[in-house]
């Protein structure tokens, strides 16, 4: 039996600010993150939107695409690192917002920037177990750096959904592989507001151990080879490690450099690699095999084969595509703004 997405979705917030405005106050070198890193913007939420408001958008997309009602999902799983609540659960919060309440089994996952393949691995599988008909996977976040962090430059805010079910599917799951060890290059303890991260040890040996670990131990399981592919997504920190992961895979570097890899969108964490694959979606053939690999610290990766189906043809036009939103009418701002819708400047007690 076949198992795989039916529906997708994703959300990206319109207000952006650009790497050269962060630089500016800091006395930073842009260019080192425009060329070297290659990021040039991010998105930046509002004071009113955060990890659930973003999952209830990019879940209504998706159940729009699937062409199912709220009620029929058995299961969500939101994997995030910036959850509103510490003590409450945005699962439920967005069961309620769509209408999935009260026979529903929910739960927040937390894996650093894996969390939302996470959600989409167990969600999948519980399809697949024929515990239910449908389930939701979904990767949010509006993650933080630290003022003047490196973070700051690429930690940015979005969600992307995926319902997943038997019938109608738009992209078949053919093959799942996960690889993880102990490896804190990224960590937040409780009570601080930033997270810290182990500089550019998080390149080596995390970020690339394992999303090479994975994506080969994938190929394996699968018996495929780069040029059984026609597009594939990694988890994107920034624009550099994603590349260079895809050469050192093997995928053909002429490829690569075309745009075959899916484009960088803007780090939004949790919903890095899932944002990614909402935008290969948008623009795939029916046949094409999606090669797709996240990456979380601590640290591991989740590595997903999909199949794209005759179905995606039909569901594309009925939500919002993931680049159109990108470029629909961004609204740029200053660093004080940003500042201020991030809660990083706060007033002093009296």
């Amino acid at each position: 039996m076949d198992v795989g997405i039916v529906g997708y979705g994703a959300y990206v917030p319109r207000h952006r600010i650009k790497v050269g405005e962060i630089a500016k106050v800091w006395g930073a070198d842009a260019p080192a993150y425009e060329k070297g890193l290659m990021l040039r913007e991010k998105s930046v939420p509002t004071p009113d939107q955060d990890t659930i408001t973003m999952s209830v958008e990019a879940a209504r997309h998706a159940l729009e695409r699937a062409g199912i009602d709220g009620s029929r999902v058995g299961a969500i799983y939101i994997g995030s690192e910036s959850h509103p609540y510490a003590v409450k659960p945005s699962g439920t919060v967005v069961a309620e917002a769509l209408g999935a309440t009260p026979e529903i089994h929910c739960a927040d996952f937390e894996f650093a920037c894996k969390a939302g393949s996470e959600g989409m691995f167990v969600a999948l599988s519980l399809v697949k177990a024929g515990q239910m008909d449908y389930a939701l996977g979904i990767g949010a976040d509006t993650s933080q750096g630290a003022p003047g962090d490196a973070l700051e430059y690429s930690a940015s805010a979005g969600a992307a959904a995926f319902v997943f079910g038997t019938k109608d599917i738009v992209a078949v799951c053919e093959h799942t592989y996960a690889f993880m060890t102990d490896t804190p290059d990224f960590w937040r303890r409780e009570y601080q507001f930033y997270p810290r991260h182990a500089g550019r040890f998080t390149g080596e040996p995390a970020y690339f151990k394992h999303v090479l670990s994975c994506g080969r131990g994938l190929m394996e399981r699968a018996n495929m080879e780069p040029e059984d592919f026609q597009w594939a997504v990694f988890h994107q920190p920034n624009g550099k490690f994603p590349m260079r992961a895809a050469k050192e895979l093997g995928f053909p570097k002429e490829k690569v450099e075309q745009g075959w890899l899916a484009p960088t969108l803007g780090n939004t964490y949790s919903g890095s690699s899932p944002m990614g694959l909402t935008a290969i979606l948008d623009v795939a053939k029916p046949g094409d095999r999606i090669f797709m690999v996240s990456y979380g610290s601590g640290s591991g990766s989740d590595g997903f084969i999909w199949r794209v189906t005759d179905r995606i043809e039909a569901v594309r036009a009925m939500a919002p595509h993931t680049r159109a939103q990108l470029e629909d009418r961004p609204i740029y701002i200053d660093y004080g703004t940003y500042a201020k819708f991030r809660g990083k400047i706060r007033k002093l007690a009296d």
